[in-house]
């Protein structure tokens, strides 16, 4: 049986502007993140946190696309998700699963928040390059992806009406599809 925080979570369209995460929050997503088993136990990740109203939010703003602009700067967080992917002044990888080790701290980060109420919209739609040189990223790290964190707001959606119109579901299931196992399943011959 699938667990029911795996089978509640869902990536809100729109956060609730009122809420502030607390200190013991944050530390606690971090903490889930730090925990992440990562191939050698090379731990290649690392975050760069905005909250709502502080400083380094307000860096992170400016490197949103447009579509993402408009919903993640409601939210009571903002993560960029960095993977260190190779040794400093040189072309060796650090580690070749960086990425896949950098996946696993942020699914981590979203189960606990799960965990305590919140709701994480990880995304792409940022200036890599722009943000990267706005916090001095060095080469050989690799800014990656962002999560939005916060709480859910009360209108917001997991799919839109057109996304869902053609999805069958349970009625107690939220409005969200997944491939089937069978369809996740590489063929072996």
């Amino acid at each position: 049986m699938l667990h029911p925080l795996l089978a509640a979570r869902w990536s809100p369209s729109t956060f609730d502007a009122s809420y502030e995460l607390a200190t013991s929050e944050i530390e606690a997503l971090l903490e889930a993140a730090r925990w992440a088993p990562s191939a050698g136990n090379s731990q290649p990740w690392a975050f760069i946190v905005g909250q709502r109203g502080d400083a380094t939010h307000a860096r992170l703003v400016p490197y949103l696309a447009r579509s993402s602009g408009a919903w993640a700067p409601t939210a009571s967080l903002l993560v960029a998700n960095l993977a260190h992917r190779y040794v400093e002044d040189t072309d060796w990888e650090y580690s070749e699963f960086s990425l896949y080790d950098l996946g696993q701290a942020v699914a981590h980060l979203t189960v606990q928040a799960q965990a305590l109420g919140l709701h994480v919209r990880q995304f792409r739609a940022f200036d890599r390059a722009g943000l990267a040189a706005e916090f001095a990223v060095p080469q050989h790290w690799e800014v990656t992806t962002m999560a939005a964190v916060g709480r859910a707001a009360a209108t917001s959606t997991v799919q839109s009406a057109q996304e869902r119109s053609s999805t069958a579901r349970r009625a107690d299931a939220p409005f969200r599809q997944r491939r089937s196992i069978d369809d996740i399943l590489w063929p072996v011959a």
